[in-house]
């Protein structure tokens, strides 16, 4: 018993520590990195303005890790970045609940559209809400494409398709495991059903042939913005995350929220914190 204790000691002491993420992008060149995992804000460019803004009053560096709100969450978990910026409400509130992440803080939002091909096969553009919307897509069984990754976007669809009492599977229905982006440009050309968020849409638009926004508009597709923090003393930069999150949230840092993509695209492409408070979960 002695002998197989010491073997689990020596197997514990020696097992491989989680291997650090890698930066998908960095920006600053600060003495501190701070460590940041997220989905399309890092992808749209969000995250590199809100950056600049904060590097520039911080000795800072932000290292971007490139992905959904699930992997975000778990990266979190396991201590492999600092800070978080997701939407995935229910599991953001058992993040804090179970202690490993805390001031769970609003920022900003934008909201989900079911595009599809211009033909419109299920007939969504007359649907009652997201769930009919989502009961035609499957009655009819036209295309329809899912990131199948466990992103925000993901548990969103999942949750959509319960409340339409459908289970979505068969040959119209296909996982990407892949961005939202991607993902757009894939049913672009394969004349498939998709739900993209706003944001997505205004950079992603120009490249589409015949993707057409189909339904829109029900309240549940609001999609709100968390950011989660670790607990202090977790990761030797998590004051500055505690920092850079506050400075999001301010008045400075809901200027570049809410102003992001007007100058290049006419439009902005998220709404600030005030706004997404009426839908906030």
């Amino acid at each position: 018993m002695r002998h197989a204790t010491s073997l689990l000691i020596l197997a514990m002491a020696t097992a491989p520590a989680l291997a650090a993420p890698q930066c998908t992008e960095n920006y600053g060149t600060g003495a501190t990195t701070v460590t940041l995992a997220t989905g399309s804000p890092g992808e749209l460019g969000l995250l590199k303005a809100l950056a600049d803004a904060f590097n520039a009053q911080h000795d800072t560096r932000l290292c971007w890790v490139k992905a959904g709100s699930g992997k975000s969450l778990q990266l979190l978990k396991d201590k492999q970045v600092d800070l978080v910026l997701v939407h995935a409400p229910d599991a953001e509130k058992r993040a804090v609940a179970e202690g490993w992440a805390i001031n769970r803080t609003l920022i900003g939002s934008n909201e989900f559209y079911l595009v599809g091909p211009s033909t419109d096969p299920a007939g969504i553009r007359n649907a009652k809400n997201a769930a009919d919307a989502y009961h035609l897509i499957a009655q009819s069984a036209s295309p329809f494409l899912s990131r199948g990754d466990n992103s925000g976007t993901h548990k969103k669809e999942l949750s959509i398709w319960k409340m339409a009492a459908e289970q979505p599977k068969g040959s119209w229905y296909k996982e990407t495991q892949d961005f939202m982006l991607a993902t757009l440009l894939q049913a672009d050309k394969q004349a498939a059903y998709f739900m993209t968020d706003s944001s997505t849409w205004v950079v992603g638009q120009s490249e589409l042939k015949d993707t057409q926004i189909l339904f829109r508009g029900d309240t549940y597709l609001v999609n709100t913005y968390n950011g989660l923090v670790q607990p202090k003393g977790a990761t030797p930069a998590q004051p500055y995350a505690e920092k850079l999150l506050a400075f999001i949230a301010s008045d400075a840092g809901q200027t570049v929220f809410r102003g992001f993509g007007a100058e290049r695209y006419g439009e902005a492409m998220y709404n600030d914190a005030v706004y997404a408070e009426q839908y906030a979960d």
